[in-house]
């Protein structure tokens, strides 16, 4: 993977690519680039995952022209494909270093379940949602059973907004979530349930079930859950899958559909 990338790099590929450096121990993500490949052997990959397709986004903001080279995981592919129908990245511009990290590495969703320990049997199984639970278990309780669940979970929200700045699709340059009108500033915590509401609507066709949001929640709220439901109803009324459709989504507001190519990648073993 290091030769594949002083590849790219060295004949202009890519004007940098994006991956991990340790730093004091621990994996931050890094670029690098042609006048600096020297570092390229202070590196790793591991279990560390980042959404290293924002700082792509980023990057693409300020300089449009230049073609950028990123590891990419299965859930970070998805995120690229996502950005990419939503006209927020150029596919011409980005080129992938596919690596499979996860047992369904490739399929349409990937389960990532080893990188945490299972939680069968909680406290939260009992009264409210637990992130182990199956979508078709949580849908068998009655309405009013799977609200009560919900409504405990939500109202441990701290409104730190950890789930938005994690997420990889999450572009708007307004977020709703700051608006006073939907979600009062300075309450704490927000109202039950507008924020968490709010935040799925706009994940409906988005998410891409990397479970960072989740990850990055100091109150365990189970969003990968949540956010599969809404997804699952997309799939359901319109027939799109988040992640490897290339369609205009069902729920955007663009113009005319714009064709795009798949992302270029390049395979590792």
């Amino acid at each position: 993977m290091i030769q594949q990338i002083k590849s790219w790099l060295e004949d202009a590929t890519v004007d940098i690519f994006i991956g991990y450096r340790d730093v004091d121990g621990h994996a931050v993500p890094h670029g690098y680039t042609a006048d600096r490949l020297e570092e390229l052997g202070n590196w790793t990959v591991g279990t560390h995952r980042y959404p290293l397709e924002t700082f792509a986004l980023h990057l693409a903001r300020i300089h449009p022209e230049a073609t950028i080279g990123l590891l990419g995981r299965d859930c970070n592919q998805r995120a690229l494909n996502v950005l990419s129908v939503w006209n927020q990245l150029h596919a011409d511009r980005i080129r992938v270093l596919s690596l499979s990290c996860c047992p369904s590495a490739l399929k349409t969703r990937a389960d990532c379940s080893y990188l945490v320990p299972r939680k069968s049997g909680s406290f939260k199984h009992q009264v409210g949602v637990d992130a182990e639970m199956e979508a078709a278990e949580l849908e068998a309780l009655p309405s009013g059973e799977r609200w009560a669940r919900w409504a405990y979970e939500f109202q441990k929200c701290i409104k730190c907004y950890g789930c938005r700045d994690i997420c990889p699709v999450c572009f708007c340059a307004e977020c709703s979530l700051e608006s006073d009108e939907l979600v009062g500033t300075g309450k704490l915590p927000p109202e039950v349930p507008i924020f968490h509401l709010v935040r799925a609507t706009h994940m409906a066709g988005r998410c891409v079930d990397c479970g960072l949001c989740e990850e990055a929640c100091p109150a365990d709220i189970p969003l990968r859950l949540l956010y599969r439901k809404v997804n699952a109803i997309v799939e359901d009324l319109f027939g799109y899958q988040t992640g490897s459709d290339t369609a205009q989504p069902p729920l955007s507001v663009l113009g005319d559909r714009v064709e795009l190519e798949p992302l270029p990648m390049e395979k590792t073993g």
